[in-house]
């Protein structure tokens, strides 16, 4: 990947006009830098697999991948590739790219040096979030933060609006709170946060980066900047390299020693930023259990890095309702015995680190998971879950994964799968785990997808009725859901529906 120092980024951001800028992918990403490219006067090429030969389109000039990796006439005239995330590093654009001498930067890459170099206004407070699991709660936390203390403050990145819409909309914010994926990380190396946290690292995403380092090296790219926060209770982030002038500052559920945040009889402390500040009650944060608290840690670290008053982060951890789908109740039923089961939509967690995190905030649950594990193991996940599992409904592409795992190391556990058959039939089995357990992978009928929820919740609230240890019916499915759902929002939209059905059943509904 090119490196620029600072002059030479503003002298390419402040070239723009007439220069000949390739945006590759039209999505959310590519349309937005598309458009600061076009108001800047550049001449944009946007390069995407859903276009075909040569078209002026608005403005815009579209080519088709293939097309635009075999046109030497333009990468001879091309001043910047814009990738959006989708992007690997070994993409054959990309390698294009870096033979022809064109430098490669990420739409936040873009948007950092436009900001920089005043482009849009005198340049903006960074607040970098990233993470396995969390990024989008505390990204919330953080701008909820910022806004109690009175300062004008956007969530953008990868949740919500693109980093350069901020920047370009009329009305200015002074405070950028960015979640940024490893994506967008590593195609962002010049980024330098006021602060950045790394809240955890996890295996997810490793056949894009390559492999586990790559992951954790691109997870890395927050904490070059002035203050780098980090989660020291995960062994990974704890131990990330941070920039040669960043301050570390961890965090801990624990009690934490001076210069961290941390947990002491039961409430949030800094011992960082202060000597020993009260923060908030752990039981007033939401959503609750030890991954809910990190969170609040994280965020309070970043918003103390700028100056935000104890007050405000007080008053903004204590407004915080997390967004949906991340531990949403969505119903509540009474047993037989007037036990209640919470049925909790965590579909959001789209990898076994969140899954876990789901499930260490609760009891004792009947999980219902499964999806595209997108090559991540969830052995370690049921290992270290086994106490609290009543039983586990799998679902989905990689199902059999999950049933695997429980025969290795949870055979106690009673195992459901329910999928799509030939004929298109919803078929519903009960399993004695087997190692040997195979399925067919393309039984994940995206046509019978709700069917196939709400087999799964009618079957896992069978197994919560039969167990008053259960607290939960839990939607944490620990894999990503594009096998059956055209999103985690319409997966957890699903179980919510499915949840709902089985109090028309009958069932007494306690909230």
């Amino acid at each position: 990947m090119a490196e620029f120092d600072a002059a030479r980024a503003a002298e390419l951001v402040a070239g723009l006009g007439g220069a000949d800028v390739v945006v590759a992918g039209f999505g959310t990403a590519g349309r937005s830098a598309a458009s600061y490219l076009k108001s800047a006067g550049a001449h944009v090429i946007v390069v995407d697999d859903a276009f075909g030969t040569h078209e002026e389109v608005d403005g815009l000039h579209r080519l088709g991948v293939e097309n635009a990796a075999a046109d030497e006439a333009l990468w001879a005239c091309a001043r910047l590739l814009v990738v959006s995330p989708g992007f690997a590093p070994d993409h054959s654009l990309v390698a294009v790219a870096h033979a022809a001498g064109v430098p490669v930067w990420g739409e936040v890459e873009l948007a950092w040096w436009v900001d920089r170099c005043g482009a849009t206004g005198p340049p903006r407070t960074w607040l970098v979030v990233t993470g396995t699991n969390g990024k989008t709660t505390t990204t919330a936390m953080v701008e909820q933060i910022v806004a109690a203390a009175g300062r004008s403050v956007a969530a953008c990145g990868n949740y919500g609006t693109p980093v350069l819409d901020i920047l370009t909309r009329a009305e200015r914010t002074d405070v950028l709170c960015v979640e940024a994926s490893s994506f967008q990380l590593h195609w962002a190396p010049s980024l330098r946060p006021a602060a950045g946290v790394v809240l955890n690292v996890a295996e997810d995403h490793l056949d894009w980066h390559g492999g586990m380092a790559a992951y954790a090296g691109a997870k890395a790219g927050a904490l070059r900047g002035r203050v780098a926060v980090v989660g020291s209770d995960d062994s990974i982030a704890a131990t990330l390299p941070v920039g040669m002038d960043s301050r570390r500052v961890p965090f801990t559920l624990g009690e934490p020693v001076e210069g961290q945040l941390g947990i002491v009889h039961g409430m949030l402390v800094d011992r960082a930023f202060s000597d020993g500040a009260e923060l908030i009650g752990v039981d007033r944060i939401h959503p609750p259990g030890p991954s809910g608290c990190a969170d609040a840690l994280a965020a309070a670290a970043l918003t103390l890095a700028i100056g935000v008053p104890v007050a405000a982060i007080t008053a903004g951890l204590a407004d915080f309702a997390p967004a949906r789908h991340r531990g949403e109740e969505v119903i509540r039923l009474a047993r037989a015995s007037g036990a209640p089961v919470a049925f909790i939509d965590d579909s959001k967690a789209t990898n076994p680190h969140a899954a876990a995190a789901a499930i260490a905030a609760r009891q004792r649950v009947v999980l219902v998971a499964g999806g595209l594990l997108k090559g991540a193991s969830v052995d370690e996940l049921i290992s270290d879950a086994r106490d609290r599992l009543a039983g586990v409904v799998a679902i989905g592409r990689d199902r059999g994964e999950i049933v695997r795992a429980i025969a290795r190391h949870a055979p106690e556990v009673p195992t459901v799968t329910v999928f799509t058959g030939d004929d298109g039939r919803v078929i519903v089995e009960t399993h004695v785990p087997d190692p040997g357990f195979t399925t067919d992978p393309a039984a994940a009928d995206r046509s019978r997808s709700v069917e196939v929820m709400t087999a799964a919740v009618a079957r896992a609230w069978e197994i919560a009725r039969a167990d008053d240890r259960v607290d939960a019916v839990l939607l944490a499915p620990a894999a990503a859901s594009l096998d059956m759902f055209d999103s985690y929002s319409a997966r957890g939209d699903a179980f919510a529906g499915a949840a709902t059905e089985c109090a028309t059943r009958g069932n007494g509904v306690e909230r």
